[in-house]
């Protein structure tokens, strides 16, 4: 495929985009401030929607106002840590090697979004008889916590997209499932004693372990018995525990004990009833704990639920994809992103974009040259459409 005019800017402007940390522990907001007047300078105005501490920024633009509502091109600004991973490049260097675009983001998902960008021109002078959206968020990777005020603030301004594409990395390969992740803490209180005085405790480790046996057993039960979805690496639901943290010494019963699992669910399956599941065994252990201590118990916390996706080959904004990205097969992947939060607010959508998963979160994390030459096609022939469906 011979190189656009808009292919040089988009490389510049994802070597950009890599430059800027951020980790989900940071602000988005020079990066976001970056985008906002790069499209500031074609006249395009953003929305910025802020978490509560206004340190970080959803941006949503629409390219051809006026228009009737047309097609999101969506993507996280944030990424996952690097520390302790043995790079042989900067992470933020950006650096082009070997036909690959090397640091944190390149794939997940910041090739995209600046490949999206640098067709911006190209957009507003295409004759598109439909607007075209970006929309981009903060806070994906520790629990799509970003996308759900952005889509909140899309309503609340009257604007309804007819479709989405969210440029996670699938190679370029029009994905249309994938599983959930949701994810709880649970914190046991017990009543703490010397170890020689058991009976006069309630053993916060103990009755937290016991919580986790039934999660396993559940896990267990998914995996002999849950009808298989054929195409995912692993065909049935999971379960497992991440996290475990009590104690204080050996001979001190264990007053405190907390820790934190997840299901990842097939779009076939209910996450929230699995969750009822651990709830309610939990509170059937609460009455002998109170017997002994009437303050212990169990308490539960969602740290994050992202649900599950389930598109069709059939859908309008599939075929789209299938069309601009030159592919013949869609595919279903196995981690997360926010394609299940937009098709729950009556949005068709799919994802596809450049770059592949195992590549991700990595060290030396890279997007190729060649895939993201593919998805530079990809947005000449979004702008040659004269309809979506």
């Amino acid at each position: 495929m011979a190189a656009s005019t808009s292919a040089p800017r988009a490389l510049d402007l994802a070597r950009t985009l890599v430059g800027f940390n951020t980790v989900s522990a940071n602000s988005n907001l020079a990066l976001i401030h970056c985008i906002r007047d790069e499209l500031a300078r074609l006249g395009v105005k953003s929305r910025l929607s802020y978490d509560a501490d206004r340190n970080k920024a959803n941006l949503f633009a629409t390219l051809g106002e006026g228009k009737p509502a047309g097609l999101i091109l969506s993507g996280h600004t944030d990424t996952v840590p690097w520390d302790g991973q043995d790079w042989s490049v900067d992470p933020l260097s950006g650096v082009v090697r070997d036909g690959r675009l090397y640091g944190r983001g390149s794939a997940d998902m910041k090739g995209f979004i600046a490949t999206a960008v640098a067709h911006a021109k190209l957009f507003l002078e295409s004759d598109l008889p439909f607007a075209v959206h970006f929309a981009f968020s903060y806070d994906e990777e520790v629990g799509c916590f970003g996308v759900k005020e952005l889509i909140a603030d899309m309503r609340d301004a009257g604007i309804r997209p007819l479709a989405c594409v969210v440029g996670e990395p699938t190679g370029m390969v029009p994905a249309i499932a994938h599983k959930g992740v949701y994810r709880y803490r649970c914190c046991v209180r017990g009543k703490e004693a010397h170890s020689s005085l058991t009976p006069h405790s309630v053993n916060a480790i103990e009755l937290a372990a016991r919580v986790i046996g039934r999660v396993r057993d559940m896990a267990e039960g998914f995996e002999r018995e849950e009808p298989r979805y054929e195409g995912f690496d692993v065909p049935f639901s999971t379960a497992s525990v991440g996290q475990f943290h009590g104690g204080i010494a050996d001979n001190v019963v264990p007053r405190e004990a907390e820790f934190r699992y997840e299901f990842r669910d097939l779009p076939t399956a209910d996450a929230r009833a699995m969750q009822d599941q651990v709830v309610a065994y939990a509170r059937s252990l609460e009455p002998a704990m109170q017997k002994v201590a009437p303050g212990s118990g169990f308490r539960f916390e969602t740290i994050c639920e992202i649900p599950s996706f389930l598109g069709s080959a059939q859908d309008d904004v599939t075929r789209l994809a299938l069309r601009l990205s030159g592919e013949q097969r869609t595919t279903q992947v196995a981690f997360g992103t926010e394609a299940g939060l937009f098709k729950n607010a009556g949005i068709r959508t799919v994802v596809c974009g450049p770059g592949s998963i195992a590549q991700a979160h990595q060290p030396d994390e890279y997007v190729s040259l060649e895939q993201m030459m593919r998805c530079q096609g990809f947005m000449e022939g979004l702008a040659r459409l004269r309809e979506i469906g």
